[in-house]
């Protein structure tokens, strides 16, 4: 077949195509046979092939732009490729010369945790194969030790210990060195702060091992290997494993049963930088002090001077606004959100209503046929004493319910219930933390108040009430996901309020990893308790680590990458939209409502797209010291934080850090008056060569935004160009924070880079000397 006669008919083909939101993956089968000649090898048959099928499809309303996209070329035990493609390219293909079959791509597997499908990283294109899964890179977790024993630490397939590695496996009480491998690869502990506080204190464990779990399992979301065949119970079961699989591991100990001080962990911080570790995670927080007495971020500080990306959680405090911890500009700030999984019961009523809620009870068991109980006294489940009247208790399930504020959360409920010996519950929520703990000591559901009113007709018009109850059901592609967690610390930070935290959001509920042997996972009654090699954990601790992977992997890929630049490719890429094309939610006090970037950063990470963001913002370390120039530090403030030597080079003090998000502030109690902010950015050009972008504004609730200039043309790879955003806005009553966005559109190319923009109240408590 000649090469003027294909390429005809493609253009041909190329006339009738339309657009399809909706993209799989496709194995394809050809006929090697109708290749033309021209082409060297069948990669580049293939790639012509696609790019001829590709259709103008509209930016989407969260910057992406979807094009088919070709993942593999086979030539030895098929011939073909696999390759995204959209429903109406797929039919157009099926129509080009050399055609044989194709079907859709199938899931091999299961995966529990469940958080990197959510995050659509899979081993056939994006960040997995592009980082060798993390091969390489070393993630410092700063935690409470390691159950090295678990499988999740396992190196198999792992090459030697990277040559930069010049740490430790220090020995200590029931820890000895042979227990690091090449996956855990460093094991330390440092208690000395925490022995001086307190010298009549004897440790429980002197050494690196996890007594809580805590540590366990954060090492274990960030770079766990791949496990099959596990779950919590019976819920989320399948093949556990983290996000970097194949990154090392090095786990630095400093929080213990008996106590946790700061002077240990900056130890821990110091020598995770010596050993040469790339990512440093810490999942823990303090309350808001001012920076220069901020121990976690001066060494943060001193960690990104050295080119160490410091991630760390936004802290659990929320949804009140300035709760964030954590929030200082070099520091990497993860906010927690759900994912598209939930676990259940299905209770079955006598009259064979079959209602869904909330469980996580860790027995395998089935509940048939037990009295329902509604009985208004005794339906706030508030004492244990209350329940000897009823008859055959251990049979009956009781209806409990809160009927004003100061009742009891439904955790003391199912405590009240455990002690009285009941045979279970059902349970109405109002507050959705509920929805995130898998606190089940008893066999129960938590019911929405719709259900429970169904629930509480049936009992009260039937003579004899029953009920049966069926457990460890998990659900996936749950809808809208993710949803802001309650809990998720809310920004503006106190410690700095003129960059717009947290910076991201991460999957942080009910997240399944690997947990110590001998630390109880479960308790069923009041002191039964359980134990399990994977456990589910809710809180920013869990989210951040999550990030630290996905980072992990982009330094494995952009070595040369400043802990800036990695930051603005995951934020940049990040998408603000949940599984149902909406903005993202968060329920703030009950009320649902559109979040901002103070409540999500900027969205969920995309860690496929943050492998090629288009353009960058990077800051480099003087860039951070002229921001403390600018903070009416005292000299000797000033010097703590960035050290001496940084002094002689204020000449250039600047407050506007090169962020890849935007926030203004107003005073919450003015006259809401107008008020306009200048910000400069400067972004960098990471992709193949030339392009040429364009502004897409969208402007906050009362305000106005203009960009200049509008367009930015790029000559070449690593070309920087600058721009101004200037923002003219006023207050909201009510302190409401507005958020909008400006995104640079690629012109004719697939990159899309977003950053938000949010107005918001300035706060009393501020301890930024600048603001």
């Amino acid at each position: 077949m000649s090469l003027l006669t294909f390429s005809w008919y493609l253009l041909c083909l190329s006339l009738f195509l339309g657009t399809s939101a909706e993209r799989s993956t496709y194995i394809v089968h050809l006929d090697k046979s109708f290749m033309p000649t021209i082409f060297a090898s069948h990669h580049n048959w293939h790639s012509s092939i696609i790019d001829t099928i590709k259709i103008e499809t509209p930016t989407t309303e969260n910057g992406h732009h979807p094009v088919p996209k070709l993942l593999y070329s086979y030539d030895n035990v098929l011939h073909g490729f696999s390759a995204v493609l959209s429903k109406n390219e797929f039919e157009a293909l099926k129509k080009s010369p050399g055609f044989l079959s194709a079907y859709k791509d199938k899931t091999v597997e299961a995966h529990t945790t469940h958080t990197p499908e959510f995050l659509k990283l899979n081993p056939t294109s994006g960040l997995w194969p592009a980082s060798g899964f993390g091969q390489d890179v070393i993630i410092g977790v700063l935690d409470s030790g390691v159950w090295p024993e678990s499988a999740s630490f396992r190196d198999d397939g792992l090459s030697a210990i990277p040559k930069k590695w010049k740490g430790i496996c220090k020995p200590g009480i029931a820890f000895n060195s042979s227990l690091c491998n090449r996956k855990l690869i460093g094991a330390n502990y440092f208690n000395k702060g925490l022995l001086a506080s307190d010298p009549t204190i004897i440790l429980s464990m002197n050494s690196a091992r996890d007594m809580r779990g805590h540590g366990t399992h954060v090492a274990s979301i960030a770079a766990g290997s791949f496990v099959e065949g596990v779950s919590y119970f019976g819920y989320a079961p399948g093949t556990a494993r983290g996000i970097a699989p194949r990154a090392r591991i090095a786990v630095y100990k400093f929080s213990f049963e008996e106590g946790t001080v700061t002077s240990d962990l900056i130890a821990a911080m110091d020598q995770a930088v010596a050993d040469g570790v790339d990512i440093l995670q810490l999942s823990y927080g303090w309350g808001s002090m001012p920076l220069y007495e901020d121990s976690v971020a001066i060494a943060s500080f001193g960690a990104m001077m050295k080119g160490v990306l410091v991630t760390a959680s936004a802290g659990n405090n929320g949804p009140g606004m300035g709760t964030i911890s954590n929030g200082v500009p070099w520091i990497f700030t993860v906010a927690s959100g759900s994912i598209d999984r939930s676990f259940s019961g299905t209770l079955t009523l006598g009259n064979g209503l079959k209602i869904t809620g909330f469980s996580l009870f860790p027995v395998r068991t089935t509940i048939k046929d037990f009295v329902l109980v509604n009985n208004g006294s005794l339906s706030t489940c508030d004492s244990a004493d209350d329940y000897a009247q009823i008859p055959n208790a251990a049979r009956s399930i009781m209806i409990c319910y809160s009927t004003a504020q100061e009742d009891l959360s439904v955790s003391d409920q199912m405590g009240v219930i455990s002690e009285a010996k009941v045979g279970g519950a059902l349970y109405v929520y109002g507050d959705p933390d509920v929805l995130s703990s898998k606190f089940f000591p008893n066999p129960g559901v938590v019911i929405s108040s719709k259900d429970w009113e169904k629930v509480t007709k049936y009992a009260d018009s039937s003579a004899k009430p029953k009920v049966s109850i069926s457990f460890q059901e998990t659900h996936i592609a749950v809808k809208p996901a993710p949803v802001v967690s309650a809990f998720s610390s809310r920004g503006p930070s106190l410690s700095y309020l003129r960059v717009a935290k947290p910076d991201i959001m991460a999957p942080g509920e009910l997240i399944l990893a690997a947990w110590p042997s001998n630390v109880s996972a479960a308790v069923i009654g009041v002191n039964t308790f359980l134990d399990s090699d994977y456990s589910l954990l809710t809180g920013t601790s869990m989210a951040a680590p999550h990030i630290s992977g996905i980072a992990a992997m982009l330094k494995g890929v952009h070595p040369d990458w400043s802990p800036s630049a990695i930051r603005s490719a995951i934020m940049t890429t990040a998408n603000p939209l949940d599984n149902t094309g909406k903005p993202i939610k968060t329920t703030d006090f009950l009320e649902t409502k559109v979040a901002t970037s103070l409540a999500m950063g900027a969205g969920l990470v995309d860690p496929n797209r943050a492998v090629d963001p288009g353009l960058i913002y990077d800051a480099t370390p003087q860039d951070y010291v002229n921001l403390l120039c600018s903070m009416n530090f005292t000299e000797k403030q000033f010097q703590t934080i960035a050290r001496s030597s940084a002094k002689r080079k204020c000449s250039n003090p600047s407050y506007d850090i090169n962020y890849p998000s935007f926030i203004a502030l107003f005073d919450p109690y003015g006259d809401y008056t107008w008020l306009e902010q200048t910000f400069r950015r400067t972004v960098t050009n990471v992709g193949a060569g030339a392009a040429k972008y364009k502004a897409k504004v969208k402007a906050p609730k009362n305000s106005t935004i203009s960009i200049s200039p509008q367009i930015l043309v790029f000559e070449k790879k690593n070309q920087k160009q600058d721009y101004t955003l200037t923002i003219r806005y006023k207050g909201i009553a009510e302190d409401q924070a507005q958020s909008g966005s400006i995104t640079w559109v690629e012109k004719n190319g697939h990159h899309t880079v977003r950053s938000p923009i949010v107005v918001a109240p300035a706060l009393d408590e501020a301890l930024d000397p600048s603001s």
